[in-house]
């Protein structure tokens, strides 16, 4: 699990969700509203429904774009529950919440290096990212 994920403020704009992404190196960000988990968007939920769809980044806020009501999983939850619910709901990211409050995301990658440390999965998730 990473701790302490990227977020990013539902009323933010597309744009500074791409910049959060860039500056964090990561592809998804948790989207919150008053604190607590409103949503996940990916750098593919802002290329499909902002970019090509021709919304103006600048002005568009992520809540129009975002995954609403994400599957998310408690802090205390197994590995086991997190693996679960990925394959139940086709995730590959999944916010771990306490009190309605991300504390952390699982990734498909995550899940790789912790049970298939062989995988050609494992290996690219504990690369460095390329720059």
């Amino acid at each position: 699990m990473t701790v302490a994920p990227t977020t990013v403020e539902a009323g933010a704009t597309v744009r500074d969700a791409a910049h959060a992404m860039r500056d964090a190196d990561v592809g998804g960000l948790l989207v919150l509203e008053g604190g607590e988990l409103y949503g996940v968007v990916t750098d593919r939920d802002i290329v499909v429904r902002a970019v090509a769809e021709g919304l103006d980044t600048a002005v568009t806020v992520i809540s129009e774009v975002c995954s609403k009501n994400p599957t998310a999983i408690g802090s205390d939850a197994s590995i086991d529950d997190a693996v679960s619910l990925m394959r139940e709901h086709a995730l590959r990211r999944l916010p771990v919440v306490e009190n309605g409050q991300p504390v952390g995301i699982v990734a498909l990658g995550d899940l790789a290096v912790e049970r298939h440390s062989d995988s050609a999965l494992a290996d690219i998730s504990a690369s460095d990212p390329n720059r």
